[in-house]
């Protein structure tokens, strides 16, 4: 019984992991996490199970409230909306040929992971001499495709904003190398995290056009105009004065949410490991250009995604509450943040900020019922990866 083996794992992981790799990379399913949780795993350990082994499928209401029935705490909830399949590193794959999984085993385990890098022709012979067949080698280019279109765009029917693709990888989040105005209750410890999906990212922050196309949808209010903007006369400048449930109801509208502080830190860096992707005036609108107000979007350099702004102009919402010591107590794969706070976080910084302020790792948070003329957001949304051509 797999359950079993799994319990197993847990105790010889150290030895079987090279016996048996693709057991390892299996996904646990609904009808496995119900039976370890009625099987009364110690929560530490059925967390690790989760982490290691991701699930193969997401969490709904209902499907929750059977979870919480069977005695599921709130840190095995978090684990779970935390664990979704990873994709595979080279390494991986190297593991799973020189473990002899059968190569129809192994490709079909590529398809259902997908991978973290573009496979070139040197490490496509590495896998053909580790024992790699015509079958492997073809899921790991097919695989390929979703990385290698990293920056991609599409149009949203109903905003009209245009939406980049961000590919999953690992990057390391918080204090940036060199950085000395890193807070150090809350920016450390630096810590690698894992996006284990790839996602779409508002290539800009939500502008005043787009904003207004959802309040004429669904009846709604456009909030107060800053004075910089009065009547909200100047369409593609961010929309400002919104609180934390506006932003997250808006994204709702386009098939998205907001993202998370992690998801954000990382689409932000595009790569970088900088305190800023480039020099400040060239990328941002903060307190020592902007002339006091927002700006169009998109009017500086975008980051290697292609997002622009995410350094000043307006703080962006993001999904997260805040916790200063969530860094040290929060998972390392698809961290979603702690199930309550003392306010939501909000990234990026503004055209009002100092230098200081204007750093990707800063982590400031409001009430959620906060509006000011210097906060905005940008939408995520999941969805499948482009489609190559």
């Amino acid at each position: 019984m797999r359950i079993r083996f799994l319990v197993l794992m847990l105790i010889i992981a150290p030895f079987a992991a090279l016996a048996a790799p693709q057991q390892a990379l299996e996904p646990l399913s609904k009808n496995e996490v119900i039976s370890l949780l009625k099987a009364e795993m110690d929560v530490p350990e059925l967390i690790k199970l989760i982490h290691e082994h991701g699930v193969d499928f997401d969490l709904s209401e209902d499907f929750l409230q059977t979870l919480t029935k069977a005695g599921a705490t709130e840190p095995v909830i978090q684990a779970l909306r935390a664990a979704r399949i990873r994709p595979l590193t080279q390494s991986q794959i190297l593991e799973l040929v020189a473990g002899h999984v059968p190569s129809e085993r192994a490709a079909a385990l590529v398809k259902l992971h997908g991978i973290d890098f573009v496979p070139g022709e040197e490490y496509v012979k590495t896998v053909r001499l580790a024992g790699g067949d015509d079958m492997l080698i073809a899921a790991l280019r097919e695989a390929g495709k979703a990385v290698r279109h990293t920056g991609s765009v599409r149009e949203d029917p109903k905003d009209g904003l245009n939406y980049v693709w961000i590919p999953p990888g690992t990057f390391m989040m918080g204090c940036s190398p060199g950085d000395n105005d890193c807070n150090d209750i809350d920016e450390k410890p630096a810590h690698q995290v894992t996006i284990s999906q790839g996602f779409w990212m508002g290539q800009t922050d939500v502008t005043v056009g787009a904003y207004q196309r959802w309040v004429v949808a669904t009846g709604r209010q456009m909030p107060a105009a800053p004075k910089f903007n009065p009547d909200w006369v100047k369409q593609n400048m961010p929309v400002v004065n919104v609180t934390w449930d506006d932003a997250h109801a808006y994204c709702g509208w386009v098939r998205g949410r907001l993202p998370t502080e992690a998801e954000w830190e990382y689409a932000a860096r595009g790569g970088s490991t900088e305190v800023r992707y480039g020099p400040i005036d060239e990328i941002a609108w903060y307190g020592g250009n902007s002339g006091n107000q927002t700006h169009d979007v998109a009017q500086k350099r975008a980051n290697a995604f292609g997002l622009y702004d995410v350094l000043g102009n307006v703080r962006e919402w993001v999904n997260d509450w805040y916790d200063e010591n969530y860094f040290q107590t929060g998972p390392t794969v698809d961290p979603h943040g702690p199930a309550n706070g003392k306010g939501r976080i909000q990234r990026g910084g503004s055209w009002v900020g100092q230098p200081k302020y204007i750093r990707v790792s800063a982590r400031p948070w409001y009430s959620p019922a906060s509006k000011y003329d210097y906060i905005g957001f940008r939408c995520a949304q999941d969805g499948g990866s482009p489609v190559a051509p």
